[in-house]
């Protein structure tokens, strides 16, 4: 039976909390924390982990309060300027088994009022991981095009992130993949609604977002050495 997670109360709190990002407002209100956006989060990993399972067994739904899918609500304000203590948005993480952080290529789900989205792929990938797809993308470019313009991957997901303004270095300047040999990330994003975020059949729809996006997902693991 489908279940409702995220409510018109979790937007709200994540609204307020945008409008008052102070450690004190945010200890007056941590019940409201626990009850609107971490215990359904927790929920949510809990209750998806089969239906990720069923896509690939090695991408971890862990539903720890510190340490596992959910992402940590403090911000980390050591280095930049901006010192806001909270993040405003819920980030869930699935991440592959040999991951050791947000870099890892993963399934990820962000929600944050008026900005909601399921993604796939790998944000910031460190050099060497980053010159393995490369490599891949010159050595068998035939597969990554078949992965990437997938008709059902597609239908839902575009490839999004940054990347260089001049060719990588080490790689033709005149490669016909060269748009994509330039990316910095190997993400992918597919929009939500609010709407859908708060339905009933929110997870389900998570779940089919996630294996539509296998053929990519295989392809970058599959470049990484890494087991789909």
């Amino acid at each position: 039976m489908a279940n409702r997670y995220f409510t018109q109360d979790t937007f709200e709190f994540l609204a307020a909390l945008a409008a008052n990002n102070r450690r004190e407002w945010f200890d007056e209100h941590k019940p409201d924390y626990e009850a609107t956006v971490r215990t359904p989060a927790l929920s949510f990993i809990s209750d998806i982990a089969a239906e990720l399972a069923l896509i690939s067994p090695h991408f971890l739904a862990l539903p720890k309060k510190v340490g596992g899918a959910l992402m940590r609500v403090n911000r980390d304000i050591r280095f930049g300027k901006d010192k806001r203590p909270y993040k405003t948005n819920i980030g869930i993480q699935f991440r592959h088994e040999v991951g050791k952080d947000v870099h890892a290529p993963g399934y990820y789900l962000h929600i944050e009022p008026h900005e909601y989205f399921v993604g796939v792929g790998l944000w910031r990938p460190d050099a060497p991981a980053l010159g393995k797809i490369r490599d891949a993308i010159v050595d068998k470019g035939d597969a990554w095009l078949a992965a990437r313009d997938d008709k059902n991957f597609n239908r839902k997901f575009s490839l999004a992130g940054d990347s260089l303004a001049n060719p990588p270095r080490g790689y033709a300047k005149d490669h016909p993949l060269l748009h994509d040999l330039k990316r910095k990330d190997f993400i992918a994003i597919a929009q939500l609604s609010d709407a859908a975020v708060a339905s009933k059949n929110f997870r389900p729809k998570v779940a089919e977002h996630f294996a539509e996006a296998s053929p990519y997902m295989r392809y970058l693991c599959k470049a990484l050495d890494l087991r789909f």
